[in-house]
């Protein structure tokens, strides 16, 4: 959960819970202020403004525009991207349910990927009473005035950063498949340099769940789960009938979990990054490569030992807890300030969820913002650009 900051009028005046989408780009170690506007129409923002001839863009020294938009109706990446390019600067969503907020994410559906990788304003979901206030408040021609502040928003202790990815070795889910590759390729550079300098703590995660007792016998039980239903993930297709089997996935994340284990043993954690892009390129789905025999000449070409990554997986197929795969459950699990990680891909920095657009630069933004100010490492300093020594 995260904070913003109402600043006018006085009777709004105070700190109110939010929760940043994950999506768009907050900028980790900044600030933003606006004034926030409701429209008269298109109030969910499914419509474009432009149908409706409305701008948000601010005047020359004009405060920023927060568009107040209603929840429902559409995606929430299309009220950020309406939001956004009728010229508002950030989006608050007024949610419409009670308990707590849920963060926003991006839909598992292609169409939308026309605009997803563009959307750049943040987006924070607040609690129906704070809108109807501020839409009160708006009535009566007053200003309301947000502030919100990304400057706090990762805790940073020491001069060493601890951040978690959680992912998963299935190719097959579309767009977020696709980025989320994207980026493990794109930030492996900057990963590396970090680890090898002991600026950084990194460990990879893989989410999985178990099957109730009463389903393990069932087609869907036995085609997405090892160790008799133990630990599943879905099926890569959402075919049960055709292609690979949620099975398989499962596999291949813990053949990815032990190699992480097994190079974290030898001094070289840095290595799971060459793993997995090789394994994605060498080993793909849709070339039917995707086994553990690909696997193997990966790793027998990373010079790591093939035979304790195997010792790690163990037998997958016996009535037995995994200890590895047991313990990646047990993680899923919130601690202190850091939720319970549910969403895949999830980065965890400093033990609190990053929110924001999955890239090389916004990422790397957000892991220099958990450094204790004057211990940020040289990649910090010059934006990224020192890759090429890797």
């Amino acid at each position: 959960m995260n904070k913003l900051r109402v600043s006018s009028p006085d009777s709004l005046k105070g700190t109110y819970e939010c929760a940043i989408g994950n999506f768009g780009v907050p900028d980790y170690g900044g600030s933003m202020a606006g004034a926030v506007v409701y429209p008269h129409t298109n109030q969910d923002a499914c419509g474009s403004f432009r149908d409706f001839n409305i701008s948000f863009s601010s005047r020359p020294r004009g405060l920023p525009t927060f568009l107040l938009a209603d929840r429902g109706g559409c995606f929430f990446t299309s009220k950020a991207w309406n939001a956004q390019t009728a010229g508002a600067a950030a989006v608050l969503v007024a949610d419409d349910r009670t308990g707590p907020l849920i963060t926003m994410d991006m839909p598992d559906n292609d169409t939308a990927a026309v605009y997803l990788p563009n959307i750049t304003i943040p987006s924070v979901l607040i609690n129906r009473s704070l809108a109807d206030d501020i839409i009160k408040s708006l009535a009566g021609k007053e200003m309301v005035n947000v502030y919100l502040d990304w400057i706090e928003s990762l805790p940073h202790p020491d001069d060493r950063v601890e951040y978690e990815f959680w992912t998963s070795s299935n190719d097959e889910c579309g767009l977020k498949c696709e980025s989320q590759m994207k980026f493990v390729h794109d930030f492996k550079g900057a990963a590396q340099i970090l680890e090898q300098k002991g600026y950084t703590q990194f460990t990879p995660h893989y989410i999985t769940w178990y099957c109730p007792d009463d389903y393990r016998s069932t087609k869907q039980c036995e085609s997405q789960c090892i160790n008799h239903g133990r630990y599943c993930a879905p099926d890569p297709e959402k075919d049960f009938s055709e292609g690979y089997q949620g099975k398989n996935v499962v596999v291949q994340n813990l053949r990815e979990a032990c190699f992480f284990r097994v190079a974290n043993e030898s001094g070289k954690p840095w290595l799971w990054w060459d793993f997995v892009t090789d394994f994605s390129v060498r080993c793909p789905m849709k070339d039917k490569k995707y086994n553990k025999d690909c696997a193997d000449r990966v790793i027998r070409s990373l010079g790591a030992d093939v035979k304790k990554i195997e010792e790690c997986v163990g037998d997958t197929e016996a009535d037995v807890d995994n200890p590895i795969l047991s313990s990646e459950q047990d993680a899923q699990i919130g601690v202190g300030s850091r939720g319970d990680v549910t969403i895949l891909p999830t980065l965890v920095i400093n033990n609190r969820q990053y929110r924001g657009k999955l890239d090389r630069r916004a990422v790397l933004k957000a892991i220099c913002s958990g450094f204790q100010e004057t211990t940020e490492p040289a990649i910090c300093l010059n934006g990224g650009l020192l890759y090429k020594s890797i």
